[in-house]
């Protein structure tokens, strides 16, 4: 459901030495996406051991959560819907429900569930009508997060109606970036990035002593940054629907599509969240997408500690009540 804009963050990183320390960088691809690994230490041996931690803990976590690997925990949740409840890790259950808790706060328009859909939306050119409400109805009719199961205390999960599934595409990175950057942080790493794909979380500083920068662009004009942001321990996404989208009558629809109705969302070219984690950016990006920018802007008021940018179809930008633009002419 996320499609996240990597020109959309842009970093703001000097490359001198201070302090005998200095900001090093590696570029892989993990969980089928890009993976950029910033690191300030002393030399290019610590960085590398460092990164070569991060690495090995996303493949574990992949292993954990990724419904297209059928030994994960999640592909065994999703085989037993509807039969039995299924045993999982701690650390999935929790996920889990926290993945319920925001499914709740965004009333159904974030829901892990969606792995359910029966994708009658096609964008590689072969749609030549929208697809008729009843096969839109029928698509998300086993989506629904009311219909997850948990028992704490047993720790198992289990999905009511058979057919179900769960799925941690839209979040899944977000997740993997702040489980690696709370790994570091305990072994004793002071700085540094993660960037998954778009979902870029951040703790320490820069080796100058300042705030890390990312630096927000258009989805229209991406050689025009509007803004520059300090990101202080914390986390930033940012997802557009601009590039993979269906036009009929006028109107386009993107690929980002509603679980409660079945219908994709319209209206916004990109959003960016910042939050405390990258884990809750995706989650939140993924729902104003979708309730649109009045409501969606409206949620995300009422949640402490986390701000929004929107830009919508008119290329008009809309952000949550706290955020200042800080404007480059």
């Amino acid at each position: 459901m996320k499609n996240p804009l990597l020109i959309a963050i842009i970093f703001l990183i000097p490359s001198f030495v201070l302090a005998q320390e200095i900001a090093h960088r590696r570029t892989t691809k993990l969980m089928g996406s890009r993976f950029d690994f910033t690191i300030v230490a002393k030399d290019q041996v610590t960085a590398d051991s460092y990164i070569d931690m991060a690495i090995q803990e996303i493949n574990r976590i992949e292993t954990l959560i990724s419904s297209w690997i059928p030994s994960s925990q999640t592909s065994d949740i999703n085989l037993n819907a509807g039969i039995k409840p299924v045993r999982v890790d701690q650390e999935l259950l929790e996920l889990i429900e926290r993945c319920i808790t925001v499914s709740r706060i965004t009333d159904g328009a974030f829901d892990i569930t969606y792995a359910s859909i029966d994708k009658v939306w096609k964008y590689d050119d072969s749609m030549t009508q929208i697809p008729s409400k009843g096969a839109i109805q029928n698509s998300v009719a086993k989506i629904g997060y009311q219909h997850i199961v948990l028992d704490k205390k047993a720790q198992t999960v289990f999905l009511k109606q058979k057919g179900m599934r769960i799925g941690f595409g839209a979040i899944g990175k977000g997740f993997a970036a702040d489980k690696v950057r709370s790994m570091l942080k305990a072994e004793g790493v002071k700085s540094g990035i993660i960037n998954a794909s778009g979902d870029l979380t951040t703790w320490g500083k820069q080796p100058d002593g300042t705030d890390w920068m990312v630096g927000i662009t258009n989805p229209l004009n991406k050689d025009n940054i509007f803004s520059w942001f300090p990101v202080v321990n914390a986390a930033v996404a940012t997802s557009g629907n601009y590039e993979k989208y269906v036009t009929f009558n006028g109107v386009k629809y993107s690929h980002i599509i509603d679980p409660r109705t079945g219908y994709p969302s319209t209206g916004i070219l990109s959003v960016t969240i910042f939050a405390p984690s990258a884990e809750l950016c995706d989650a939140l990006a993924t729902s104003v997408f979708i309730t649109g920018t009045e409501t969606g802007l409206n949620t995300i008021n009422q949640i402490k500690g986390v701000e929004c940018i929107v830009i919508d179809d008119k290329n008009q930008i809309h952000t949550s009540k706290n955020i200042e633009l800080n404007k480059t002419q």
